[in-house]
Parts: structure tokens; C-alpha cells; sequence
């Protein structure tokens, strides 16, 4: 999927200008009420062309202060591995996962896992999100009772949304650069970006959880989506190679729950007929990037109420549609 036209192109509307007519722009378009009237809906943050369109909290800690994220750190997590990559720490994708964790060979299809199969959701290990959640984090060693168990299918293969997969990446990617997951964040994706990123949970071993529940403001949370949508680059800064957004944008598996491709760290699907990559996270967090429209949208929901797809995540994927259908192209 392409990054889309010129990111500066509105830009030179500036963002002040924006923030005045944004009430009275808000107010002329039905969606805006509808996301209001959605009572799970925390904040909602709407950018085009580089200024902003919508920012309000309706509920919530507000726009500023840190926000559960749950499995949108999956794709903050595939962010820091690009970041880890071109900065060598990590040979590439087709690196093998074992020998990162300085562990020996397993003798079976474990020993071919790599690090592009745990990004794309095709490690084919067992699962470890839904009813299995639980007991995997009571478990002693959340690294081992995501890797140890007998493969649920061959590596490269079948889509299985598991976080126990994020967590080796996450382990993965901590052993080869020497730095801890907050680490990684704050240095590659926090400080270039001006975001706090506040310590989150943490397995017995003391390694932070990969691929949930890290935090990050509502604001702090579209800024990433924005630096994404510019192709990796904030203030004259290249903070995440975009050939890896690139790479991060190709298909590489479908969800079998929304039936929406699956690259690394993103799904791909399409709002209002436009090409779009988003993450989301249990609740109803989602970050959307729609690269024709020149368009972010970043979203706080209530981390501890479900958002299916039949539900309220569907209420919000008609939201985005009619955010992205009422845009100026």
C-alpha cells in the first residue's frame, strides 16, 4: 500500500488555523455527534494534512494524560523492530528467533520460527489471547509458556492472533539490542516524538509484557499515527526507515475475525472505499492511518470493556467510514 501523496501538501494550512474552525467543522458533520452519543468512546482525534480536524475527550483522563492502548502495542512493537533493523541490531526479517533468545535448537518447526513470522501473527505457536490470556500471564515464565508447548502449526503459515508470540518478539528484540522494552520505546519512538511512555506491565522474569498494554496519551498516540502517515519522519527527523512502513503495509495474512489483511503490526483493509492500515486493542483503541486522504485517526475507548466486531468495534469501524467519507479530498 502506498504512503499516498505529499505529506506537507495541507500542512501549510497550519495547525492553528485548524484548531479555530475545528468546533464549527465538528459541528456541520454527523459523525461527530455520533461519536459523541457512544458512551464506551473516550477520545477521538481526527488529522488531515497534517493539522487537526477533531480533538476531543469525552471521557477518559483527557487528551493529554496516558491512556491504556492494549493491543496497539503490538504495533508499537513492530515499529521499534524496523527501528532495530536498520540500526542492525537485528539481521532483517528472516532472522531465527532462537538464537536471539541465546537458546538452542528444539528440533521441530520452532527452530525455523523467525522474526517476520512473529510479526505477521504466522508463528504458529500455540495461542495465548483470548480465553487462553489469563492462564498464560498466571503462568511462572510467560516466555516459556508461549514458546515451549508443542507448535499449533507450522511457522509461516496460518494466522493465529496469540500476544504470547509479541512477547517473544518483544524478549527478542530486548536480548539483541541489550535494552529493555521502555527502553527501546522511549528512545526510538518517544523522545524523537516528544511522548511519554509510562511504564507498563511486566512478566515474573522482569521483561516488559511485548504486544500489550502500553500507554500512551491520546495526542501522543496520533503523533505516532501522523509520523507513520509522513512516512516515518517528524521534524525533519527520519524516526522509522519508511521503506519499513512499506514493508509493514504488505499483505501477509488475513484475520479469520474481521476477514482484514494482515502486514506487520497492521491490518489493511479499506474505510469509505480508501486503502488504510490500523491498529486496534481491546476496548476500542484503534489507530488509523489513511494515506489518500492524507488522513490519521487515533481513538481511546475503555480498556476494560469488550469491542467486538458485531459491537462497539463495528459502531466504530462505521465511524471511521463516515470520517473518511465527509473528508476533503
Amino acid at each position: 500500500m502506498s504512503l499516498g501523496p505529499n505529506p506537507s501538501r495541507r500542512a501549510v494550512l497550519g495547525a492553528a488555523a485548524a484548531l479555530i474552525a475545528a468546533p464549527a467543522l465538528a459541528q456541520s458533520r454527523p459523525w461527530a455527534a455520533r461519536a459523541e452519543a457512544l458512551g464506551q468512546l473516550h477520545a477521538l482525534l481526527v488529522w488531515q494534512g497534517g493539522a487537526p480536524v477533531l480533538e476531543e475527550a469525552y471521557r477518559g483522563a483527557g487528551l493529554d494524560r496516558v491512556a491504556n492502548v492494549k493491543s496497539v502495542s503490538k504495533t508499537f512493537l513492530a515499529l521499534l523492530t524496523g527501528i532495530a533493523i536498520e540500526r542492525g541490531a537485528i539481521a532483517g526479517v528472516e532472522a531465527e528467533v532462537l538464537p536471539l533468545l541465546g537458546r538452542g535448537p528444539l528440533g521441530d518447526s520452532r527452530d525455523r520460527l523467525t522474526v517476520g513470522d512473529l510479526l505477521s501473527m504466522r508463528a504458529g505457536l500455540v495461542r495465548t489471547s483470548g480465553t487462553s490470556y489469563g492462564a498464560w500471564v498466571a503462568s511462572e515464565n510467560w516466555l516459556d509458556s508461549a514458546l515451549r508447548p508443542q507448535p499449533q502449526a507450522e511457522p509461516g503459515g496460518t494466522f493465529i492472533y496469540s500476544t504470547g508470540g509479541w512477547h517473544v518478539l518483544g524478549a527478542a528484540l530486548s536480548a539483541a539490542t541489550g535494552q529493555s522494552l521502555l527502553s527501546l520505546a522511549r528512545a526510538g519512538l518517544g523522545d524523537p516524538l516528544g511522548i511519554e511512555f509510562a511504564p507498563w506491565v511486566r512478566d515474573p522474569q522482569g521483561r516488559y509484557l511485548g504486544g500489550n498494554d502500553m500507554a500512551v496519551s491520546p495526542r501522543g498516540l496520533l503523533r505516532i499515527g501522523e509520523m507513520v502517515r509522513r512516512g516515518g519522519r517528524w521534524q525533519q527527523r527520519q524516526v522509522v526507515p519508511q521503506a519499513w512502513i512499506e514493508t509493514s503495509w504488505q499483505p501477509r495474512a488475513r484475520s479469520p475475525f474481521s476477514g482484514d489483511q494482515y502486514g506487520y503490526g497492521w491490518f489493511l483493509t479499506r474505510f469509505a472505499g480508501e486503502e488504510a492500515a490500523y491498529a486496534r486493542g481491546y476496548g476500542g483503541q484503534m489507530l488509523v492511518v489513511v494515506p489518500a486522504r492524507e488522513m490519521v485517526i487515533a481513538i481511546t475507548s475503555d480498556p476494560m470493556a469488550p469491542a467486538r466486531s458485531n459491537g462497539y468495534f463495528g459502531d466504530l469501524r462505521t465511524l471511521v467510514s463516515d470520517i473518511v467519507a465527509s473528508a476533503e479530498v
